[in-house]
Formats: C-alpha cells, sequence, structure tokens
C-alpha cells in the first residue's frame, strides 16, 4: 500500500490549548493491521517525554484513538488523551517544564508500521497556552515579582492568585490556562526568581498581601474579593492569607498542608515557626528512592500547635483536594483535620473536601504527563510522589472542572 494514501488527522486541530481534548485518527491502513502510535516532546529543559501504543486499524483501514482500544505499550484500552497523559520521561524522576507560555508545546504524533518499525507518517500538535488576544503582563510593582495574565474581552473579571510548589522560581502554565476561562490571574512567585532571594530565611505574609492588593487594584479586576489557587507547599501559604488577609473569597488547596511547613512565617507581631520534620521517618523504597510521606508530623499534636494555620479565622470558602495516593505528605489527614476545624466553628457550609483514589501528588492541568518521582528541595533527594498514570490524569480531569466551578460560583457574583 503506498503511503501517500495514510493520513493522520488531529481532530478539530492540530493547533488547540493545553487543556483541551483532541481527536487522533489514521485512515488509509490496510484493513487489520497492526500499528503503534508514537507521541514525543521536548520540554523547556530539553528533557524528552515519550508514549507509544498497538492499535489494530479496523475493516476499514482506520484507527480512531477516541473509539479504538490500546492493545499494549504506554497504556491499554480506550483512552482518548493517552498519547499525552501517558508520557513518561527518557531521563527518570524528570517534572514536565514549561518556562515561556507564550509559544505552544510541540507533540510529535507518529504512525509505525508493527510489522517493518517503518514510519508510516507523522503530524505535530500544537497544544498552546494563551488563547488569541489574552495578554501576559510580567510584574515589577513594588516587591511583587510575577505575570498577570489578563483574558480577551471586557472585564472585569474575577481577580486569581496562582502559587505554585516548593522549589522557587514561576510556573505559568495553570495561570495561564485559568485566564482562558475568563480569570484575571496573577502568577506570583515568592522566591528563587529574578531579585527574589533564592532561598529565604522566612517569608513575610505582608510581601503576599502585597500581591492580593495589587491584584484587586487592577481595572481589569472585578471585587470586592479574590481567589487564590495552590498546591503542594503553598497550601500553607493559601490557608494563612485566607485566615489573616482581607478579601479573600475562594480559596483552593491542592494536596497541601494545614501547618506551616519549610520557612517561618512572618506577618505584622505574628511568627508561626515551621512544623519540625521528623527524619526518622523517611523510608527508602524497594527502588532506592525516598518516601517522606510521614516527614512531617500531624500538626494537631500539641507541641506543634504553633504552626497550625487558623483557618477558622478566614471568611473564605473552601476547596480542599486530595490525592490518597499523595506520598509526599499526608495530604487527606490534613484536609480532613481542617475540614473538621471549620466545622466545629460553624464554617461546614464555606468547606468542601474532594478525595482522589490512586492519584499522586502533583495534581496539575488536564493531560500534563505523570510525574511519580521526583528531586525534593527539602530533603535534597529524589522522592516518591505516588499516584497511578490512569487515575492521576482522571483526577486533573476532574479537578480542572472542579476549580473553574468554585471559582465561579464565589468570585462570579
Amino acid at each position: 500500500m503506498a503511503h501517500s494514501q495514510i493520513r493522520l488527522k488531529i481532530l478539530p486541530s492540530v493547533r488547540c490549548l493545553f487543556d483541551k481534548l483532541v481527536q487522533v485518527k489514521v485512515d488509509g491502513l490496510a484493513p487489520f493491521k497492526p500499528v503503534e502510535l508514537r507521541s514525543k516532546l521536548v520540554d523547556d529543559r530539553g528533557m524528552i517525554f515519550k508514549a507509544s501504543a498497538s492499535y489494530k486499524a479496523d475493516e476499514t483501514g482506520r484507527v480512531d484513538v477516541s473509539r479504538a482500544p490500546s492493545l499494549g505499550g504506554s497504556y491499554t484500552g480506550v483512552e482518548p488523551m493517552g498519547l499525552f497523559w501517558a508520557m513518561s520521561p527518557d531521563t527518570s524522576h524528570s517534572k514536565l517544564l514549561k518556562k515561556n507560555v507564550l509559544s505552544p508545546i510541540l507533540v510529535e504524533i507518529a504512525a509505525v508500521s508493527q510489522e517493518t518499525g517503518e514510519l508510516l507518517i507523522s503530524e505535530t500538535v500544537e497544544r498552546g497556552f494563551m488563547t488569541e488576544g489574552m495578554r501576559r503582563v510580567p510584574v515589577q510593582e513594588g516587591r511583587i515579582r510575577g505575570v498577570l495574565f489578563i483574558p480577551p474581552g471586557k472585564g472585569p473579571f474575577p481577580g486569581i492568585v496562582d502559587l505554585y510548589t516548593l522549589g522557587g522560581g514561576l510556573s505559568e502554565p495553570r495561570a495561564s490556562l485559568l485566564a482562558n476561562k475568563g480569570f484575571a490571574v496573577l502568577a506570583l512567585a515568592y522566591y528563587g526568581y529574578q531579585d527574589l532571594p533564592k532561598m529565604p530565611s522566612k517569608l513575610d505574609l505582608e510581601y503576599f498581601e502585597e500581591a492580593v492588593t495589587f491584584l484587586k487594584n487592577q481595572p481589569e479586576v472585578k471585587g470586592p474579593g479574590v481567589g487564590i489557587i495552590s498546591i503542594s507547599h503553598s497550601g500553607a501559604l493559601a490557608l494563612s492569607m485566607s485566615s489573616f488577609l482581607n478579601g479573600i473569597t475562594a480559596t483552593v488547596c491542592i494536596n497541601g498542608c494545614i501547618g506551616n511547613t519549610a520557612f517561618p512565617l512572618h506577618y505584622k507581631d505574628i511568627v508561626i515557626p515551621p512544623l519540625p520534620a521528623v527524619t526518622k521517618n523517611v523510608k527508602i523504597t524497594d527502588s532506592g528512592l525516598f518516601c517522606i510521606h510521614d516527614f512531617i508530623p500531624g500538626p494537631t499534636l500539641e507541641k506543634n500547635q504553633a504552626s497550625l494555620i487558623p483557618i477558622e479565622r478566614a471568611s473564605s470558602h473552601f476547596l480542599f483536594a486530595v490525592s490518597e495516593d499523595d506520598q509526599n505528605w499526608n495530604s487527606a489527614l490534613f484536609a480532613q483535620h481542617a475540614a473538621a476545624t471549620l466545622r466545629n466553628h460553624g464554617k461546614e457550609e464555606s468547606c468542601q473536601v474532594v478525595t482522589y483514589p490512586k492519584a499522586g501528588h502533583f495534581l496539575e492541568v488536564p493531560h500534563m504527563p505523570f510525574c511519580p518521582s521526583g528531586f525534593h528541595a527539602v530533603v535534597r533527594n529524589t522522592v516518591v510522589f505516588g499516584g497511578e498514570p490512569k487515575a492521576h490524569s482522571e483526577a486533573q480531569l476532574d479537578l480542572w472542572e472542579r476549580v473553574q466551578a468554585f471559582f465561579k460560583s464565589h468570585l462570579d457574583k
């Protein structure tokens, strides 16, 4: 069969936003012939991520990934986006890095003959982060460092502060994709970025207060309240902002801790010390990785009360997202404690907890490749993050819809 007859289609388009579903189809194959589909991308660090899956063409010589089951490879069964979320890095323990959201992530999709290993056809998909007309505004205002994403169209828009995880720097993918949904989003750095301290000795909540004030003062931002989205270490920062600062209406805490960790947190004359790590609780897995699930003790212990964030002070609504197989720390226990605290203070209506079985620590935007392990900035070693790829991917998809609905219901008044 001439290869000119073979067509690879990416529907609705080879250019789309990163969080969008696409349909991968191959036409013009020999009926019932086996074919391998492969995906590959190179991230901003030069790391290569790949997935592959075996399919069998139907009687018309077609493979439609949204309908046909994968018979083997990186995933099995009918998985419309399997070629994207099932990608894994060539270099173990690497997390996909996307620094510059002005350019898309390029994913090469190829069809290869399983009988001969010959490349039949390939196509490149552009997975972008910014819709046409969106503005990306670098922020250097007073002490504040970050990037503000403003949606296209006539504002004002509900405002959100996006806090990322431990390790410093700035992460823009989630903030930019949220802005596509009609929110003005400030991706806020708090260390290890531009002229901010490389490794701070403390974190100053007044810095975050300045950021909230800055966001509220933007003409494109609708008040009176703003939201916060956080993950991992920044969860306690989000809870602290909600507890001490005015005007936080909606707070998303993804696999966070209800106690302060890593750095002392200062606000005016208040100091919240970090929870003391329990080194003897670190375990080594069979594969030689660190498991730090119990590295941070339960903040509810009497001796750790000073590190607990006083969320009962908050007037925000809360969405706690919990991965049941989070091996970074016991986020399920932390969220349960937070919900109980709010309930005991008559604020049960302001808190919802959603749990995801078999999901790991880094719940990201939809279709982001699963990250089961990586380098940990505090432990200074490679740790396991937990989770199973398919369940984790489904959790990311579900949480993304919940986050948007949560912010719309509490900010878009």
